[in-house]
């Protein structure tokens, strides 16, 4: 029982932490594409879907999901 309740707990505590992560994360894709990168269209045109995807996320409460999306998005653009 001591390990369902602090699963709960953690599991509670993690979401607000993600939320926080999440426009961070898109304004650093904002700030790459905004700067060039040497990606090709299509590279580009996925990169922005990842991050409008994210946004979507975030907005819609899914913050583990944004996060891994954005995290993805990222990673095309070379930045952490």
């Amino acid at each position: 029982m001591k390990h369902l309740t602090l699963a709960a707990a953690i599991t509670l505590l993690a979401s607000p932490l993600l939320a926080g992560q999440c426009p961070a994360d898109i304004a650093a894709i904002d700030a790459a594409l905004a700067s060039g990168t040497e990606l090709s269209e299509a590279d580009l045109a996925t990169v922005q879907g990842m991050r409008d995807e994210g946004q979507s996320l975030h907005d819609g409460g899914d913050h583990a999901a944004s996060v891994a999306v954005l995290a993805e998005a990222k990673a095309m653009l070379g930045i952490e």
